[in-house]
């Protein structure tokens, strides 16, 4: 994230803390998947703030490699597979075979890029007010276009209206941030998916309050004198 890493500690824990109400209220089992995306985030800004703190010296070189290892092992294998799987299981089951592609493109792309993280070299330099990773990528400008089609891609192609729109906020997103710079943009990507996390929660507190609701017209209805 932007700025430093004090930043992305808060922003670990006020997304962290949006991640618990988001799983508070998942009312059914489908919903899990996108419930547990804030957490993920909020654990990822976490993570980057060792490396931030590393790179600065206060921790040891051995200390921030491994943080910053984790951060791309969930930035680049976690994410791509997380998201089209969250927007699949809140798919209707007939259209579930589709939203299987962008899933099955997401398994695809996070091989490719772990690869690259795990036969290294990963490097991470602070640059201005951001961090810069660095990995050997194979074709990194079309492996980079496959990622946002595995993630956005799942959100536009989605059924429902307001995910189609979320997706399309977040392609905005995603051509503003290569556009400002391309070194950041892993780190800003990561930042605006943190955000995004509250539209996740205010999303499961709008169907959670929907689905209470007519349980409790039912309720006060069989209740209610004759």
């Amino acid at each position: 994230m932007c700025f430093s890493a004090e930043v992305d500690l808060v922003a670990g824990v006020l997304i962290g803390g949006i991640g618990i109400d988001a799983v508070r209220h998942v009312s059914v089992p489908a919903q899990r998947w996108l419930a547990s995306i804030p957490l993920v985030l909020g654990a990822h800004q976490l993570i980057e703030s060792v490396v931030w703190w590393g790179l600065e010296g206060h921790f040891s070189e051995g200390v921030w490699r491994f943080a910053a290892w984790w951060y791309l092992a969930i930035a680049f294998g976690l994410l791509p597979v997380l998201v089209p799987v969250a927007v699949a299981m809140l798919e209707p089951v007939s259209s579930r075979r589709r939203a299987s592609i962008f899933v099955t493109l997401g398994v695809v792309v996070a091989a490719v890029l772990m690869y690259a993280v795990v036969r290294g070299p990963v490097e991470a330099t602070i640059e201005g007010h951001h961090i810069a990773y660095a990995v050997d990528l194979w074709r990194g400008e079309l492996i980079v276009l496959l990622y946002v089609t595995a993630t956005c891609g799942s959100l536009l192609a989605s059924q429902r209206r307001h995910v189609r729109w979320f997706g399309f906020a977040n392609l905005i997103a995603v051509v503003l941030l290569a556009w400002i710079d391309q070194t950041a943009f892993i780190s800003l990507w990561c930042a605006w998916a943190a955000v995004t996390s509250v539209a996740i929660a205010v999303h499961l507190r709008i169907v959670d309050d929907n689905t209470r609701r007519p349980a409790l017209r039912h309720t006060s209805g069989v209740s209610s004198p004759s």
